[in-house]
């Protein structure tokens, strides 16, 4: 799974011979906590793969055992453009493999790393990892893990999620006893890092996490170490995008805000509506180039309706002013700029009915957010107009 920018080890561990199974080992393309991918070819079928490897000798962890066990079984029989493809899984002598399709992209990671991706960009790759993973939620299999190192971008933006290593499947009770955490921090939901139990929609707040990210550049939640990290997941208003990224549509904040909600009940329900919407909103962002360069990704349709996005009024916003832009340097955590009564707000909208008046202040020296509110209510209409004209 490399891009035609990386270096290729040739280093192959000694311990390892030279073929395992039907599959022979060419050059290692990365290596993590639980073993080594190499790329090999089949030799039965005559094409290249991305051969996972776990040494399970005696002196082997067993955890890791488990898990590599686990994202065979996980990632095994899933089948969409979205996610990686598994052929096969085995075992020869000490060495257990699984053979992958041979990705030639770049992690998401790397690409952020190096410049920031347009908006269309942004809601397209979430999108697609969006379908892809409502297929697994869909088979009962939870991601865990979803950031942009396991994103890959083959062909420019065609988006692959990757790396089932720590995924919940429904017949599995070994790595997902309550306390024990799994996961990227930055990227994991409350329940997660709490070591709660967790369902699909934990991984849609990851999704929202890595929205956020490729819209301003930054993670919702930050932290000088870990403890202040989990707090801020827990407790803390994300930026909202907008204020990060002043070219950020308000229904983009509205999208962003109902995947980050620290209730499951709050977030969208399935993988599929979160991506529903982000195609109902993507004809705004729209530019010559980004239609050119989605045109192979987006699917077929037209019409879809956006949510209502009623959890909102209890996760996201206020109507008090902003006091900071951004996280300090000292990671000071970020007051809210606003709160949306979603489900009333929105039927207003989509009325036409921008003349209601709100009830007056009970003292003078606090007009002013109800002024803000009120432009912040004629961005969103100029916004929704867009998306449901």
């Amino acid at each position: 799974m490399n891009s035609p920018d990386t270096v290729i080890h040739t280093h192959i561990d000694p311990r390892i011979p030279p073929q395992l199974g039907r599959y022979r080992i060419q050059s290692e393309l990365g290596r993590g906590a639980m073993g080594v991918v190499y790329r090999a070819d089949d030799e039965q079928l005559g094409r290249p793969v991305a051969l996972k490897t776990l040494y399970m000798g005696e002196d082997a962890a067993a955890e890791h055992a488990v898990r590599f066990q686990q994202e065979a079984r996980a990632a095994g029989g899933l089948n969409h453009p979205n996610l990686v493809t598994v052929y096969d899984v085995g075992r020869d002598g000490d060495w257990a493999y699984l053979a992958m399709e041979l990705l030639e992209g770049v992690e998401l990671r790397d690409r952020l790393a190096s410049s920031r991706v347009s908006l269309a960009m942004a809601v397209d790759i979430v999108r697609q990892v969006a379908l892809g993973a409502g297929v697994a939620h869909a088979r009962g299999v939870v991601h865990r893990d979803i950031k942009p190192a396991n994103i890959m971008l083959v062909h420019g933006r065609h988006a692959k999620l990757m790396d089932f290593g720590i995924a919940r499947i429904p017949t599995s009770d070994v790595i997902t006893q309550t306390g024990t955490i799994l996961g990227s921090p930055k990227y994991m939901s409350p329940e997660q890092i709490a070591g709660n139990e967790i369902d699909h929609r934990a991984d849609i707040f990851s999704l929202g996490v890595v929205l956020h990210e490729m819209l301003t550049g930054t993670t919702p939640f930050n932290g000088a170490d870990v403890n202040q990290l989990m707090y801020a997941i827990g407790h803390a208003e994300p930026a909202i995008p907008s204020r990060l990224n002043p070219d950020v549509p308000v229904v983009l904040d509205l999208i962003v805000a109902k995947t980050l909600a620290k209730q499951p009940g709050d977030r969208y329900q399935s993988a599929e509506a979160l991506a529903a919407d982000l195609l109902a909103c993507r004809g705004s962002l729209s530019s010559a180039a980004d239609d050119e360069a989605a045109d192979a990704e987006a699917p077929l349709g037209s019409g879809v309706s956006m949510t209502s996005f009623t959890p909102l009024a209890q996760s996201f916003a206020t109507t008090q002013s902003m006091t900071r832009a951004s996280f300090a340097p000292d990671m000071t955590l970020l007051s809210v700029s606003r709160r949306f009564d979603s489900e009333a707000a929105l039927a207003r909208l989509r009325d036409g009915d921008l003349l209601v008046t709100p009830p007056p202040p009970r003292q003078r020296w606090r007009r002013g957010p109800w002024l803000l509110a009120a432009t912040l209510a004629a961005a969103l209409f100029t916004s929704l107009s867009i998306v449901f004209g």
